[in-house]
């Protein structure tokens, strides 16, 4: 033995749901993290903690309102993949949903740049490292 306590720290599961948005044209829809947030500067996917309550679906039915100003619903939601990544004080379980389908032109209404990125192209946007993997799976889908 090392003498190094080796056990597990408890830590909390924090469960937040991320949407890849697809526009017309192949691309999906980055959103910039503002000053002020933690991971500020990263680039992500758009969506936001899962309420007590809600399902993962409905919260982004939410957060793509609240954040971008569009409208879809639970329909249009596809689940792709998941992230599970340890954070130094919790771990995030992240389930990423594709939608094609929703109504308005997103904009950044917290003050979150955004571009629209092609799946090839999504490497060179640096990313928290929850979202890193999931880069992947949306090249091969799109």
């Amino acid at each position: 033995m090392s003498g190094v306590d080796e056990t597990p720290k408890p830590r909390s599961i924090l469960l937040v749901a991320a949407c890849a948005l697809i526009d017309t044209d192949g691309r999906i829809l980055l959103a910039q993290r503002p000053e002020g947030k933690s991971l500020a500067g990263l680039w992500e996917f758009p969506g936001g903690k899962v309420e007590p309550g809600e399902t993962p679906e409905e919260t982004l039915v939410r957060e793509l309102h609240e954040e971008l100003g569009i409208v879809t619903r639970v329909p249009c939601l596809a689940p792709l993949t998941f992230a599970s990544h340890t954070y130094e004080t919790f771990h995030l379980l992240m389930p990423l949903y594709v939608c094609r389908r929703y109504e308005g032109i997103p904009a950044g209404r917290e003050g979150q740049a955004l571009k629209w990125v092609r799946p090839a192209a999504l490497r060179d946007y640096p990313m928290p490292p929850a979202d890193e993997p999931l880069i992947p799976f949306l090249q091969d889908l799109l």
